[in-house]
């Protein structure tokens, strides 16, 4: 009954994507630009820091927002990634992490705040938010490279992607967590529509978006291997050529600096959300 195909949607994708490269190529590189020119920036500028400089400004973060016990491991887990041989891609790797959440949180958080207060437009959002985590990231490579071509850009659009629906969801989530009584005596003081935004609900609802900001960190270290198969540098790249050489002790190594990265940064981010 099936065996022939009757839907020639590879053919359709194939021809779409043909398409926007023909035609769209301006818009897809103003698109480019900003994220490359950040992470161009934050990546010189993390490796032209000496590393005690780095280490010692992560300590202290460490140590402002989850105490004593934090920073010392931060600063313990950065110089053995020193000493691993890990120092400069390890940069590569936070430009990266730092520059998607940032762009995830520019376009996530007004987004969320949106479907936090529409529920057509929660609506209407969800079932995209659905299939951007749903699909696997391997399924939306090949168009980002022919759109983008490949390197550390392309890598940071794919994380992007990636990473953008839980802080969506989880501010949106924030949002309408905001008792309505709160607000309604808030209107009841006159105050205007953004100032109820301002200082009732985005207030109250920042543990959940900082919870919706952690998650995003976890998910664009996690897609760092994924993207060195689209030539990003960073972490993944020796992950990457382990696998290819059957190197199993440079695999490790790789994804051992990963993890204590994440370890990291998930306790800092944790941390920030308790003390919200």
């Amino acid at each position: 009954m099936f065996e022939e195909q009757v839907i020639p949607l590879d053919r359709w994708v194939s021809q779409s994507v043909d398409w926007l490269v023909e035609n769209c190529r301006d818009f897809f590189q103003a698109i480019k630009w900003p994220v490359e020119q950040s992470l161009n920036g934050f990546d010189a500028g993390l490796n032209a820091l000496h590393p005690v400089i780095v280490i010692a400004v992560c300590t202290f973060v460490a140590y402002r927002f989850a105490g004593r016990k934090l920073a010392c491991f931060t600063a313990v887990t950065m110089v053995i990634i020193g000493l691993l041989g890990l120092w400069s891609d390890t940069m590569t790797t936070l430009a990266m992490v730092l520059v998607s959440v940032v762009f995830c949180a520019l376009v996530g958080i007004p987004l969320g705040i949106c479907a936090g207060q529409s529920d057509r437009f929660d609506a209407a959002l969800r079932p995209l938010l659905d299939a951007m985590q749903t699909t696997p990231a391997f399924v939306y490579l090949v168009p980002i490279v022919m759109l983008f071509s490949v390197g550390n850009v392309a890598g940071v659009l794919a994380t992007i992607v990636f990473a953008l629906p839980p802080i969506i969801r989880l501010t949106s989530l924030g949002i309408r967590q905001v008792h309505p009584e709160l607000v309604e005596a808030a209107q009841a003081f006159g105050a205007t529509r953004w100032q109820v935004l301002s200082k009732v609900q985005i207030p109250l609802a920042m543990p959940t978006i900082m919870a919706g900001l952690n998650q995003t960190i976890m998910m664009a270290l996690s897609m760092v291997v994924i993207a060195a198969l689209i030539g990003a540098g960073g972490l993944g790249s020796p992950v990457i050529l382990g696998l290819n050489t059957l190197d199993i002790g440079l695999a490790v190594t790789g994804g051992l600096g990963i993890v204590l990265i994440a370890i990291i940064l998930d306790r800092i981010t944790q941390a920030m959300v308790r003390k919200k």
